[in-house]
């Protein structure tokens, strides 16, 4: 019927596709969320420099 050969081959092939199949989920849930974390950071900062040099300019005139 199967020789083992054919069975080591069929764990292989479900291990690579488990394997696939966690790293997408894992990089279709993190990415975005790591991204958008980012992209608020980057916000805050330009706000917050944008502040600075609104007060600087106010204390020259």
């Amino acid at each position: 019927m199967f020789e083992f050969d054919q069975y080591l081959g069929f764990l292989l092939f479900l291990t690579i596709l488990t394997i696939g199949f966690w790293l997408m989920f894992f990089l279709a849930s993190f990415v975005p969320y790591w991204i958008g974390g980012a992209i608020v950071e980057l916000i805050k900062e330009k706000k917050q420099k944008n502040k600075q040099r609104k007060e600087l300019k106010f204390s020259f005139s």
